[in-house]
């Protein structure tokens, strides 16, 4: 048999040529899977590998299955790229001379062998066809009895090897969201417990979080191209979702004894299945493609004599879309969601107390044979605190994915084991996020009675250490904003879940939350930091415009695949140029701390100072700002003056000698009062009165004048200069 492979039409594959792809194979184009494209045929295909090696020119062909009667037919071989059929071939099998189908037994038949392609068609398949990742062609074969009746169809996907799903992407994503992880906790060790100090952005949460969006930009129920499809899995580690063979046959023996049904919702089921999306493309599992590679290279070492030796297991087509497409394109199945993401919170629970206990004991010891600094010392007393403060952190972090595969548990699960474990742990952590709500929304309302505001949520250093996780990088006036934040990300998962199945549905709900949380930012730019501002906004901005990129792929909108491929391509490239702008602002933060002082211990440093100094402070100091500058004073009449620097001597110099202290000059205002004289009887007892008055205070002057006298007759002094207290004004009643 000879086939034909014209191909022009993988020159449209050009237009992916931009992105970055290793070579990870040979020059190899092969089927990836198949799919039946008609249930109730006479003829029935069970398999179907074709491999094509581009250095020997040689196809390598297995195919077989079953027919009810004996029968003669034709096979139509239709070429699709992206959506459009590019090429059509007929082909008579007895034309071929292919015994074994022609005509086509009645029972089971197979056919399999080589063929050499020559050059005239070899020469025009684009050597990019050979380098693309994902690339999106199929292979249709549809078979035609008497009276040109379709008996059978069968569909495949052709690949070369390449995928953007790949463990190195996985891996980096995973080292950004360490680098993050490691930079935010040495900025906590840094600040030392500082009430009010503010994380540098981007910190591990906002890292973390955007790694979580783009996962679930590929979860949705919508026909995603075979590019972007395979670029979100690679982000599937953020929502707990973990490859873990052993794992997986640990669930599904858990499901098969609390009521589950492993027919074809298994781990064992998924190693051999083909999964058929929802645009009729289709992949092979992730064992299947391990196969599949190996007799790929296997046939590029062949020379091109070689025969059937690629030939592998039949496999079975599996439909899937939404939230089961992405999940079982990472091997776990669909009803294993839930728990696999609670073995994996169980995991990192565990580590997180065992390294919070192992940091208790080493404090321990060292504050048994020497002194612990004051910063660690707090973690030596406080470390339950801390655990807990460490698990509830962790609970923020999940909370939106735990709530999306809990509702999806509900909807989709088969183990009611698994359903109640589902219902316990999202009632658990939905109150443990009302309890912390509740109590820093009484803290805040108590301080606004007695203060007028909550700024000491972020000033009392023990509020501080407790809550400051759900706000310390909001401003003050603004600590509520967590609240609809953690509302934003429970609606998120709920509207994913809960409409799965319906695109449209998902997408609109995604937008209008999308939306509403950016909206919140630009009106609020709640983030201590200008630098958080900033960063939060265009986080969110790139998730509103992923939101928006996904309503192109919706089936209702009825867009062309070239536009999905090209719309999937751009959103690739900015999320990948988001996610690497965050990585360089992490190691730019992490090198600026380790040049620049730390701002904390700084502001640490300068408050103990201040402390030290006020404690020495009197009010005689030279420190004291009141007795180092004149002090402006307003006159009766208005005028202003400055009244003269108190000396530390205020009654005479260092040789014994006194000042005269000269009297205020009464304003014009004053002085017309007193020159008014009334004459009668309240004036002339008035008039005796101040008499009086006027020489007791004479006398308390003189008395005072004479406690400051020197028994030292050798000092000199001149007779004019007499020690006086100034006139305040307090010899008259009035």
């Amino acid at each position: 048999m000879r086939l034909p492979l014209r191909l022009p039409w993988l020159l449209q594959a050009a237009l992916l040529s931009v992105l970055p792809v290793s070579v990870l194979g040979s020059d190899v184009l092969s089927s990836t899977g198949y799919s039946l494209c008609m249930n109730n045929g006479s003829i029935k295909v069970d398999k179907m590998d074709v491999t094509y090696n581009k250095k020997t020119k040689v196809i390598v062909y297995d195919v077989a299955g079953s027919s009810s009667v004996e029968q003669n037919v034709t096979a139509k071989l239709v070429v699709s790229a992206y959506g459009k059929e590019v090429y059509t071939k007929y082909i008579d099998p007895c034309e071929k001379d292919i015994k074994r189908m022609c005509p086509v037994p009645a029972g089971e038949f197979s056919a399999s062998g080589t063929e050499v392609v020559p050059d005239e068609y070899a020469s025009q398949i684009p050597s990019i066809a050979f380098s693309i990742p994902d690339l999106d062609g199929t292979v249709k074969m549809e078979l035609t009895g008497k009276g040109n009746s379709t008996v059978g169809c069968i569909q495949s996907g052709v690949g070369n090897g390449h995928t953007l799903k790949m463990p190195s992407v996985a891996y980096a994503a995973a080292g950004v969201a360490g680098a993050a992880f490691a930079f935010s906790a040495v900025s906590a060790v840094g600040a030392g417990g500082v009430p009010g100090v503010a994380a540098p952005s981007p910190t591990f949460g906002e890292v973390f979080g955007w790694f979580q969006g783009m996962a679930l930009n590929g979860m949705l129920s919508v026909q995603y191209p075979q590019v972007y499809q395979s670029f979100t899995t690679n982000f599937g580690f953020s929502t707990g979702l973990i490859p873990w063979g052993s794992m997986q046959t640990t669930i599904d023996n858990f499901r098969k004894s609390t009521g589950g049904n492993l027919t074809e919702n298994s781990y064992a089921y998924l190693k051999n299945a083909t999964l058929v999306y929802s645009d009729g493309s289709n992949s092979t599992s992730s064992s299947s493609l391990g196969r599949r590679a190996l007799a790929s290279a296997l046939l590029w070492a062949r020379d091109e004599g070689a025969s059937n030796s690629t030939s592998t297991e039949p496999t079975e087509e599996h439909y899937v879309t939404g939230i089961e497409a992405y999940v079982e394109q990472l091997s776990i199945p669909q009803s294993n969601t839930f728990m696999t993401l609670l073995l994996v919170w169980a995991i990192v629970v565990g580590v997180i107390i065992v390294v919070i206990l192992l940091l208790k004991v080493i404090l321990e010891a060292w504050s048994m044979f020497g002194n612990i600094p004051k910063s660690m010392e707090s973690w030596r007393k406080r470390y339950w605190w801390r655990l807990a403060k460490a698990l509830t952190n962790l609970v923020l972090l999940l909370y939106g994915i735990w709530t999306m595969y809990c509702v999806y548990q509900f909807t989709n699960g088969d183990s009611w084991a698994a359903k109640v474990l589902a219902g316990v742990t999202l009632a658990l952590f939905t109150a443990v996020l009302l309890f912390f709500t509740l109590r820093i929304y009484l803290k805040a309302q108590q301080y606004k009675k007695l203060e007028g505001d909550a700024g000491r949520l972020y000033e009392d250093k023990e509020i501080w250490v407790k809550y400051n996780l759900f706000y310390e990088n909001y401003k003050k006036g603004y600590w509520w904003l967590f609240i609809p934040a953690i509302v934003y990300m429970c609606v998120r998962g709920c509207v994913i879940a809960g409409a799965n199945g319906h695109g449209m549905i998902q997408t609109a709900g995604q937008l209008i939350v999308e939306g509403l949380m950016l909206g919140l930012l630009l009106w609020s730019r709640p983030c201590e930091r200008k630098s958080g501002n900033w960063i939060n906004i265009i986080i969110q901005v790139v998730r509103v415009i992923s939101v928006v990129c996904v309503l192109v792929f919706v089936e209702e909108l009825g867009m062309s695949q070239t536009t999905k491929t090209v719309t999937g391509v751009v959103l690739i490239v900015i999320q990948c140029s988001l996610t690497g702008v965050l990585a360089i602002l992490i190691a730019v933060n992490a090198l600026i701390s380790c040049i620049k002082q730390n701002p904390h211990r700084k502001a640490r440093k300068d408050k103990e100072k201040i402390n030290r100094d006020l404690d020495d402070l009197t009010p005689l100091d030279a420190r004291n700002s009141l007795l180092m500058e004149p002090m402006a004073q307003k006159g009766v009449d208005g005028s202003v003056y400055k009244a003269p620097v108190v000396s530390s001597m205020p009654f005479g110099d260092h040789k014994g000698r006194y000042d005269p202290v000269p009297p205020r000059p009464d304003s014009p205002a004053v002085q017309s009062e007193r020159s008014l004289s009334r004459p009668s009887r309240f004036a002339r007892e008035d008039s005796d009165y101040d008499h009086d008055h006027d020489h007791d205070h004479a006398h308390l002057v003189s008395s005072a004048a004479s406690m400051g006298r020197r028994t030292d007759r050798s000092v000199s002094r001149s007779p004019d200069r007499q020690p006086a207290l100034p006139d305040l004004g307090y010899g008259h009643a009035y």
